[in-house]
């Protein structure tokens, strides 16, 4: 007896109504704008102007809201971008003007600029518009001359922060004492995707000769300067690190790029997977089901889930032999599929605007064998995350 084929197409929209009904609200309630709330349930004195004022602003954050926006965006484009295939149905928004409303709200909240102190926060917000645009290009509407100024601003930043300090590479911050993969690579990617392929190719260069363990196949964290003049490497080694340096190389293309991406995703699997149902010691035995390693919550949170994105295109991606592009499939389908398999129903706030009956998922996908119990609070990361890879395994299916 044959199961049913699995519906990601519609996992995903679960995934999208669960996370935009939990955690999407107005800002102060100003028609035109959304955001997402930081931790459902959240601790009442929130709920007012004054909690929304002093609760934690993570901008990068929602610079990933904005593009599982428009992940669920483009597979309304698949289904003909009518109404009836919205994700949330059709008397609600589509996921694309949703997100647009989304940037309209971190600007506002950010204190009318998009610029911040951290050059990979904004680089994430900049590849999300210019998704954003393509999308509204795909389904014949216009795309939004602000978020043309939003990513000329924060050229503008990047170019400040690509200097030769240090040999190369971005700036981790406006500090700019820690030049490190997480700024350089999403950068890279940027400037890949807007025709800068020279200066694209050097920061993958920097970061090759920097940053690339041979041991490994990875890329470690960062460089510093230490007091004494003394180049110091930070040698952590993160999930999320390795996606835009992935989807930099598949960006640009050519003969090396492509080896140096079949390589990466191939580490990928050596170091960065775990056994489903348990564990986090880094790889696992042989013929064993694995999924790719979580990494906590906060920021961490959303780590497992922005390499998914990249591996999706890896998946996707002709040009790559097909060993690299099975193993990117079966890593990202498996992750996916330890997430919904460890769903449970969400504990809400009560407030007017949240929608009843939705999802929350795991907080590390290796643990889907011990969900956590119904009622416990989630972060907006960790549930970001869990939807990035049910939208990256619906983008594989896709492909079918």
């Amino acid at each position: 007896m044959t199961s049913s084929p699995v519906d990601w197409h519609e996992r995903a929209n679960e995934a999208a109504r669960s996370v935009t009904g939990l955690f999407g609200r107005r800002l102060f309630f100003l028609p035109g704008t959304h955001l997402g709330g930081i931790q459902r349930p959240a601790p009442r004195w929130r709920d007012d102007v004054k909690g929304k004022l002093l609760q934690p602003w993570h901008y990068w954050w929602q610079a990933h809201y904005v593009d599982c926006l428009v992940d669920a965006g483009r597979r309304e484009l698949g289904k003909g971008a009518t109404p009836a295939a919205r994700f949330n149905g059709p008397e609600h928004p589509s996921a694309g003007r949703l997100a647009s409303r989304l940037v309209t709200g971190i600007r506002l909240r950010n204190g009318l600029t998009v610029v911040n102190n951290y050059y990979d926060d904004m680089a994430w917000l900049a590849l999300a518009t210019l998704r954003l645009d393509a999308l509204a290009q795909e389904t014949r509407r216009p795309g939004r001359r602000r978020n043309a100024a939003v990513r000329k601003t924060l050229t503008l930043q990047f170019d400040a922060a690509c200097t030769d300090d240090l040999g190369g590479g971005s700036f981790w911050s406006k500090k700019r004492d820690f030049k490190n993969t997480p700024a350089t690579a999403p950068v890279a990617l940027f400037y890949a995707r807007t025709g800068q392929r020279a200066k694209a190719q050097s920061l993958l260069d920097w970061l090759d000769v920097t940053l690339f363990d041979p041991g490994q196949g990875l890329y470690l964290d960062g460089v510093r300067l230490s007091p004494d003049g003394n180049v110091l490497t930070e040698r952590a080694v993160y999930t999320y690190n390795q996606g835009p340096v992935l989807g930099a190389l598949l960006e640009l293309g050519g003969e090396a790029n492509l080896a140096r991406a079949a390589m990466l995703v191939e580490a990928v699997d050596r170091h960065l997977t775990v056994p489903a149902g348990g564990g986090n010691d880094g790889g696992a035995a042989a013929g064993q089901l694995t999924v790719l390693r979580c990494e906590g919550t906060g920021d961490g949170g959303l780590f497992t889930g922005i390499l998914c994105r990249y591996l999706a295109l890896a998946a996707a991606d002709p040009r790559l032999p097909r060993q690299a592009r099975a193993t990117a499939a079966r890593l990202v389908t498996g992750t996916a599929q330890a997430f919904w398999a460890g769903r449970r129903p969400a504990a809400g706030n009560g407030n007017r605007e949240e929608q009843p009956g939705r999802l929350a998922f795991p907080l590390h996908a290796e643990d889907r064998g011990a969900p956590s119990p119904a009622g416990a609070g989630v972060e907006l990361s960790t549930q970001l995350q869990a939807w990035m890879a049910i939208e990256a395994a619906a983008s594989i299916a896709a492909l079918d």
